[in-house]
């Protein structure tokens, strides 16, 4: 489901947020220009920032939206398996 219509599954936008530090700084790795300041999220101002992210980086807004989707469910998948490990112990 995509309630705010951002092209991004609303699980994974709740996760990301839970996790949002560590993304932050995958994204820096990643564009080495990106400041805080450019990953500061305002909420219903996703489009706004999608641009701002695509003029910092020179890379397509669905490249970006695609990154951070798969950034977001690798990091998902990687809490999942440590949190089935745990269990098992």
């Amino acid at each position: 489901m995509d309630l705010n219509n951002n092209n991004l599954n609303d699980q994974t936008e709740l996760r990301a947020r839970g996790d949002w530090n560590q993304i932050k700084g995958a994204a820096k790795q990643k564009w080495g220009n990106l400041t805080d300041d450019d990953l500061t999220y305002q909420e219903g101002k996703q489009d706004e920032w999608f641009g701002q992210l695509q003029q910092k980086t020179g890379h397509a807004i669905d490249d970006i939206k695609s990154w951070f989707h798969n950034t977001f469910s690798s990091d998902s998948n990687t809490n999942t398996t440590n949190t089935s490990n745990q269990n098992r112990s």
